[in-house]
């Protein structure tokens, strides 16, 4: 009996499932996020020290958040791609980079935004901010390595090592602030250090942004699959004729 990731190694399988889960998540993410910002801009309180600043928060370790999580599922699809040659290998981790990326990007900018108030500054180079850095500028070169390739198998492969390399990043942004003496605060530990009142708010929009960072993968992936047949049809379509004109010749 084929388990449930061997039936969606089968594209067409893959693209009648996600066709059908993709318009509940996106309603669900838009939802969440929706009662994430009634919460955040109406309900939930200014912080004591922070004021209203402290709302950067609800987008921004979110964004943090998706940053780490979209480079992992790159790591894991390229490492299915080397081990285990899933099908679907490739065009996940393809499809995930762009949105990791945007991802990171917000929690860059969402991040000099709220440190400007706080610290007085845009940016310093801080552990916690130079390795988010990095984890951007690794998506921009994955994505830049993958798109410079017409050769899909090669692409494939040069990113995949890459990605596998790039994931040392990972661990340092996560314990950056516990290995060095930081300007960047420790984890929040919000499940236990903060006030229900923005705790809420906080887990919704995390849940919420999570939902949009799914559906925006299952789309780039769908769109993806049907690049690779429209290309596969043409080169067919362009074997034909060359087929043709060879035996039109003789």
């Amino acid at each position: 009996m084929q388990t449930l990731t061997q039936r969606l190694a089968n594209p067409t399988r893959f693209m009648e499932l996600s066709r059908a889960v993709l318009p509940w998540v996106a309603a669900g993410a838009c939802l969440l996020i929706a009662y994430a910002m009634y919460l955040v801009f109406l309900v939930a309180p200014p912080d004591y020290q922070q004021g209203e600043t402290v709302k950067i928060m609800y987008i921004h370790l979110p964004s943090a958040w998706l940053a780490m999580m979209g480079y992992s599922i790159v790591a894991v699809s390229r490492f299915g791609l080397l081990v285990f040659r899933h099908p679907l290998a490739d065009v996940s981790a393809k499809a995930a980079a762009p949105i990791g990326a945007a991802f990171t990007l917000a929690a860059l900018i969402t991040g000099s935004l709220w440190g400007k108030p706080m610290w007085g500054t845009y940016w310093v180079w801080d552990a916690r901010l130079t390795s988010v850095l990095i984890l951007f500028f690794l998506y921009l070169g994955l994505i830049a390595l993958r798109s410079s390739l017409d050769d899909e198998s090669l692409a494939g492969k040069l990113t995949a090592v890459l990605a596998l390399v790039g994931v040392a990043i990972l661990p340092i942004i996560k314990f950056s602030v516990d290995w060095w003496n930081t300007l960047h605060q420790p984890s929040t530990g919000f499940t236990s250090t903060v006030d229900p009142s923005m705790r809420t708010p906080l887990l919704i929009s995390a849940v919420g942004f999570t939902l949009l960072f799914i559906a925006l993968h299952l789309k780039a992936m769908q769109t993806e699959i049907v690049r690779r047949r429209v290309k596969a049809m043409r080169m067919a379509q362009v074997e034909r004729d060359e087929q043709r004109f060879s035996a039109g010749a003789e």
